[in-house]
């Protein structure tokens, strides 16, 4: 008889059946793959990207390939948390496996605010935990993205911290002079875990018209060629916290899991993989 490894794993006081878990915003929420997979055999579902109030997004063109990746600008289209509340958390009870919501805002209120009300009703409604995207601009510091900043990091996941008690997964930006400083600061808030990375800032010029090819103008890369630009981070980070690292980044095969876990993460997300081939 053979023996099946053990492959659970715990984060951040999560428990996993396997340290496999989708990126957020690359698996809608959750019921749009359920055709195409056992949503059983991952070790979590991280939801699309969540605020206080809906949002339409970016207007498109929105997504462009670039070689061995893409470039995305959705400019986080969600359904508002009491639409996820009422219309799409509910679909997911059936299923044993845990649901994090990847919450974002522009305010550190917002932010409270989102995370209390998701508390409300994360024993009903199966929520185990949240991710929380500090890729997002600070309107209230002239749009500078939070997690680009030490301080601005602590004072928004040290007011999350204590609006909930709810485990916390922290998704940090590359775009930043030394990630181990942002990492340090999440951690000392009050983090339980860092997710990472997300995208990278880049663009697509059309050579015929001398204009971008997204509406906004810049995107977010991921993909096969971010990969070792995530390992390397994934790596200083690890050496950095002590509290467990999330690998994301160009991971498309099994091979590319593996080098996130020696690098240090005691698991990994799918992202850009999920819309090549589920």
């Amino acid at each position: 008889m053979i023996n099946k490894s053990n492959l659970e794993v715990e984060i951040g006081g999560i428990k996993l059946k396997n340290p496999v878990m989708t990126a957020s915003g690359t698996f809608g929420y959750g019921q749009e793959y359920a055709p195409f997979v056992d949503l059983n055999k991952l070790g979590a579902m991280i939801l699309k990207g969540i605020t206080l109030k809906s949002k339409m997004g970016n207007p498109p063109p929105r997504v462009i390939e670039t070689p061995s990746g893409m470039l995305n600008t959705i400019g986080l289209q969600n359904v508002g948390v009491e639409m996820l509340i009422k219309e799409k958390l509910p679909y997911l009870q059936k299923f044993n496996t845990p649901v994090i919501i990847n919450v974002s805002g522009d305010t550190v209120e917002e932010y409270v605010e989102l995370v209390r009300r998701l508390g409300e009703i994360s024993e009903e409604m199966g929520v185990a935990g949240l991710e929380v995207n500090i890729s997002c601009p600070n309107v209230k510091k002239g749009g500078m993205v939070w997690g680009t900043d030490a301080h601005s990091t602590y004072e928004l996941i040290n007011s999350v911290r204590k609006a909930t008690s709810l485990p916390l997964i922290v998704k940090l930006t590359p775009n930043v002079t030394d990630i181990k400083t942002i990492a340090q600061a999440a951690e000392e808030a009050g983090a339980d875990a860092l997710s990472l990375i997300n995208t990278l800032v880049g663009m697509v010029v059309d050579i015929d018209s001398h204009k971008p090819k997204l509406a906004n103008v810049s995107g977010g890369l991921s993909g096969p060629a971010v990969k070792p630009v995530a390992l390397w981070l994934v790596w200083q980070v690890f050496q950095t916290v002590n509290i467990p690292v999330i690998g994301i980044g160009g991971i498309i095969k099994v091979a590319d899991a593996l080098e996130f876990i020696i690098a240090g993460a005691r698991a990994i997300e799918i992202g850009t993989a999920n819309f090549v081939n589920p």
